[in-house]
């Protein structure tokens, strides 16, 4: 039974990948603005829905690569979270179920790509709910979270 991503039937595994890195002192992590729905125009982490046949690391991997033109080595899982956007009239429109994996950066060259319609990085403390980089909520817990099991990995 297929399923669209748009209304659809039952959620749609997908991941996030938050890609960190270190420069001059102070961690970065990477961003995409969205180029398509849900939340188009606004910044988020890299990431979509799992094909099928696909592990949750390759489907990582793959949508870091088509969004970014980074290629990512999946650390650890940070989180398992549900996405949902209901409609005016109480309707579930998007329903993702998403793995967010740390990554680092191990080749490629920075360039948006695919559903990002710009890809910066993003000083981690720049990063809110607010400002240049608005993210959601649940993006910001994502990140700290990752910083912190960053840390634990070094």
């Amino acid at each position: 039974m297929e399923s669209s991503r748009e209304y659809p039937n039952f959620p749609i595994p997908g991941v996030g990948a938050v890609v960190l890195r270190e420069v001059e002192g102070r961690t970065e992590v990477l961003l995409i603005r969205r180029g398509s729905e849900p939340m188009a125009g606004g910044w988020s982490l890299p990431g979509g829905a799992i094909e099928l046949g696909e592990t949750v690391s390759e489907a990582c991997v793959r949508e870091t690569l088509e969004e970014t033109g980074l290629m990512v080595q999946p650390l650890a899982e940070v989180e398992i979270i549900d996405i949902i956007y209901r409609d005016a009239m109480g309707r579930v429109q998007y329903h993702y179920v998403v793995v967010d994996i740390l990554c680092r950066v191990v080749g490629g060259q920075l360039l948006s790509g695919t559903d990002a319609s710009d890809v910066a990085w993003a000083d981690v403390r720049q990063v809110s709910e607010l400002g240049d980089f608005a993210l959601t909520p649940r993006a910001c817990t994502v990140i700290r979270k990752a910083l912190i099991m960053n840390e634990d990995l070094k």
